[in-house]
């Protein structure tokens, strides 16, 4: 596909936008609990996306929204990711955000990066801002596919219009769509199978001549 059919860019944003490979996981590391069973019985269909979200969530207790926020406030941009957002706005492309991390990171994310879209997963807080022990599933890592037709269709355009840059398994649904995919700095060899181009660099100015 040529540079001049992509319209949007959509990223992942664990591991692609951040350097860290699951926000949902460094949230976990800072709070010293594991998710790992939960994480098998929802891959392996026992649990609901909202189950695995709310029981991760029970994980860390009874805690303020802002608890959460100075751990994600913590993580690393990726490396020429402020650089690239603002050539490929410059040459006219829309960004988007499909992540199924955390939307304080994507928020924060966004407004950093100056990206123009953004859908990821909430946490839901009573009135005084305390976690309820659930989430708000807007990005089913299952499939974010989902997500990525709706927002295509809002935008009156094609899903061959809409490049992705991923790195993990959960993308390759994205990839089998788009017009252009980019696997990123992904380490699972069936992630960059399944894309058009590699990237081996934690160097998100790398996937620049691919569309300026």
């Amino acid at each position: 596909m040529s540079k001049s059919k992509i319209k949007i860019i959509v990223f992942d944003m664990d591991g692609v936008l951040v350097d860290i490979e699951s926000s949902w996981q460094y949230v976990h590391n800072a709070f010293n609990v594991d998710n790992q069973d939960n994480l098998r019985r929802y891959l392996e269909g026992e649990i609901t996306y909202s189950e695995f979200m709310k029981r991760d969530i029970l994980l860390w207790g009874p805690l303020h929204i802002n608890k959460i926020k100075q751990v994600l406030d913590k993580v690393p941009i990726m490396k020429g990711a402020k650089l690239t957002i603002s050539k490929l706005k410059k040459h006219g492309y829309k960004t988007c955000i499909i992540s199924g991390g955390i939307s304080i990171l994507a928020q924060r994310i966004q407004k950093e990066l100056g990206i123009d879209h953004s859908f990821a997963n909430k946490l839901v807080v009573d009135e005084k801002g305390m976690l309820t022990g659930h989430g708000e599933e807007i990005v089913n890592l299952l499939n974010k596919l989902l997500i990525l037709r709706k927002f295509a269709s809002e935008q009156r355009i094609t899903l061959r219009s809409c490049a992705i840059v991923g790195d993990s398994i959960f993308d390759i649904q994205l990839f089998a769509e788009a017009g252009l995919s980019i696997a990123f700095n992904a380490s699972d060899e069936r992630v960059k199978q399944a894309a058009d181009v590699t990237v081996d660099n934690k160097d998100l100015t790398r996937i620049l001549p691919y569309f300026v």
